[in-house]
């Protein structure tokens, strides 16, 4: 089966370099018509131009492809409004949507600024949520629709000094995992890629030979098959130097602590049943998780919940 986007409309947020420069390359070689967003900021989210962005949009009309570039501010609510409606009006629709933007402001949490924090989380936080809203109605009415939030392995994993970023980053997971459900009736399908790549974001940080191995371009690969028609949903996406793995957020099957035994002590003392990870599941919401702790309750109680 060949991937393909033939007539359909991609936004890509932070396309103007680095990883959304390829995903936008990958998704307008493949038939979409693509809306190249970059605010052309620094890394650390200050000024602006819109020559990375045009950059892009150049490279994709050069190899025979459909774009045009927007510099709207991902967490500018009527920024991005504008930017929708253009794709709407130019092209009758908006089916993909790659929430991709981001900045870097790194520095141990003692020595974090509240400004930095709130900057860091604006763009990768309330920037995926701002242009995922502008373009929800729209997806909602075509009965389709395909979502790609960007995380990290900071967000999942942790990495020393990037706990504004790191928090951002599981958070876009968080929202992954509550669209799935709100948007399943309407074929809209969420996905999330944590990457890894040698971009102006983290090259300066790695060793040459790593920067070599770490090319974005081994990476969009796993981006196609999330914005795909086949995608899954709710799927987290590691991808690093064309190396793909799938991460699920697990939970043990736990322990019930009844009565008088219910206490700190007793938590405790079966601290190694609590983490146990025999028939531990992946959740596909909270209400299930919730109920296997009240049936447990209810056993233990000899109460009857049916």
């Amino acid at each position: 089966m060949t991937i393909r986007f033939d007539n359909r409309v991609a936004i890509v947020t932070g396309a103007g370099a680095g990883l959304g420069r390829q995903h936008a390359l990958g998704l307008a070689a493949r038939g979409a018509k693509v809306v190249v967003n970059d605010f052309g900021g620094g890394v650390d989210g200050n000024a602006g131009s819109s020559a990375p962005a045009e950059e892009t949009v150049a490279m994709i009309r050069d190899a025979g492809g459909e774009a045009f570039a927007h510099g709207a501010d991902v967490s500018n609510a009527e920024q991005v409004g504008d930017m929708v409606a253009k794709a709407m009006a130019d092209w009758g629709g908006v089916d993909i949507l790659i929430n991709n933007a981001g900045i870097l402001r790194d520095r141990a949490f003692a020595k974090m600024t509240i400004e930095d924090w709130e900057a860091v989380v604006r763009v990768h936080l309330t920037g995926a949520v701002t242009c995922t809203m502008a373009v929800w109605p729209h997806m909602k009415a075509a009965n389709y629709g395909r979502i790609v939030m960007t995380s990290s392995s900071s967000g999942i994993y942790g990495n020393f000094g990037q706990s504004n970023y790191g928090a951002a980053k599981m958070a876009v997971v968080g929202l992954m995992n509550v669209l799935h459900l709100e948007g399943a009736k309407n074929n809209i399908r969420i996905n999330t890629l944590a990457p890894g790549a040698a971009t102006r974001m983290t090259q300066d940080l790695l060793p040459p030979a790593v920067v070599a191995l770490m090319d974005p371009a081994t990476v969009t690969p796993g981006l196609l098959y999330l914005a795909s028609e086949g995608a899954p949903s709710r799927a987290i996406l590691c991808a690093t130097a064309g190396g793909f793995a799938r991460t699920f957020v697990l939970e043990t099957e736990g322990i019930h602590l009844a009565g008088e035994d219910c206490t700190p002590e007793q938590v405790a003392a079966q601290w190694g049943a609590i983490s146990d990870v025999t028939g531990a599941q992946a959740y596909e919401s909270g209400s299930p998780q919730v109920m296997k702790f009240v049936g447990k309750a209810a056993a233990a109680a000899g109460v009857s919940l049916g």
